[in-house]
């Protein structure tokens, strides 16, 4: 298959872009380097080609000449976190809501077989119950969860109205290689500098899943579609404050764990129920957060 990944120089999309060449797939990828690195498709894609398309979802021409005979399109190009999407809602709902419509009419113009669109566990605002299944109510608490929701209602209704098969998968809390500014890289990296990990409230309690179970069920959704928006998680919840003395322990820092305000715009607790996903064959770690050591090993990527 030839695919076309947007987002594809981030951290989640060149993991995809490493697997997707292992499968044998030409891939191309488009990306505007808000976030992403032009070296990490080559990093992760082992000396085979990627063609990389220096670009911005919100371009509709550019966008058009990089699906130009693609047979599917891997959808992860956005302004990927809460605190982004508050300090520049503008450029969130311009690239999660104008950049997702830019790629679903791009599909069916050109005759794409299949969109996999990377939602998020946002959608759901703060949990009414756990685990999360994918039939609880749709209730967005910030900017991102919003722009989210505003994406998955578009690629639904291409889907009803032009026909054209969306997948769309609700993603927990990644986290794995090359990620920056979200909890686990930040944390990680202060307390290998001995630094206080600061927690926003403390009573939180996530659903954090290693990004190979991501990348595998991205996979599994652009071979197979998916009929529903399907979870991917772990399923386990994991208290914030665990979180951090696992963190502490992996790296053998005696840093501090300060107890901040926590912020509002954040859900507090969410665990996802998997059931769908297992259906599908998709089995998380057992342990959530059996991989930290892993991370601990090399340096943080750099903040900037």
């Amino acid at each position: 298959m030839r695919c076309l990944v947007t987002g594809g120089a981030g951290f989640i999309g060149s993991h995809l872009v490493a697997r997707l060449l292992q499968e044998g797939d030409e891939v191309r990828v488009l990306d505007n380097l808000r976030r992403g690195t032009r070296e990490a498709p080559d990093v992760h894609a082992a000396g085979r080609a990627v063609e990389f398309i220096d670009g911005d979802v919100r371009d509709s021409a550019t966008l058009r000449a990089a699906a130009a005979g693609c047979d599917r399109i891997f959808h992860l190009a956005a302004q990927s976190n809460v605190i982004g999407a508050l300090d520049d809602p503008d450029y969130s709902f311009t690239t999660n809501v104008g950049g997702t419509f830019n790629v679903l009419r791009c599909a069916v113009d050109l005759g794409v077989r299949r969109v996999v669109f990377t939602s998020s566990r946002e959608v759901y605002g703060e949990a009414l119950y756990v685990p999360v299944d994918e039939d609880h109510p749709l209730r967005a608490k910030n900017p991102y969860g919003a722009s989210k929701l505003a994406g998955e209602a578009y690629c639904r209704t291409f889907a009803h109205c032009y026909g054209l098969d969306v997948a769309i998968v609700r993603l927990a809390n990644v986290y794995g290689p090359g990620d920056r500014d979200r909890v686990i890289p930040l944390w990680l990296g202060q307390a290998a500098a001995g630094r206080a990990l600061e927690v926003f409230g403390g009573d939180q309690v996530l659903d954090f899943v290693w990004i190979d179970t991501v990348v595998g069920a991205l996979i599994l959704a652009g071979e197979r579609g998916l009929a529903s928006p399907t979870n991917i998680g772990s399923g386990t919840g994991t208290p914030i404050l665990e979180l951090a003395q696992r963190v502490l322990d992996v790296t053998g820092s005696k840093a501090a764990v300060v107890r901040t305000a926590p912020r509002n715009a954040e859900v507090s607790h969410f665990v996802a129920d998997v059931s769908r996903m297992r259906a599908l064959g998709i089995v998380p770690d057992a342990d959530p957060l059996a991989h930290l050591a892993e991370l601990a090993a090399v340096p943080a990527p750099v903040t900037r």
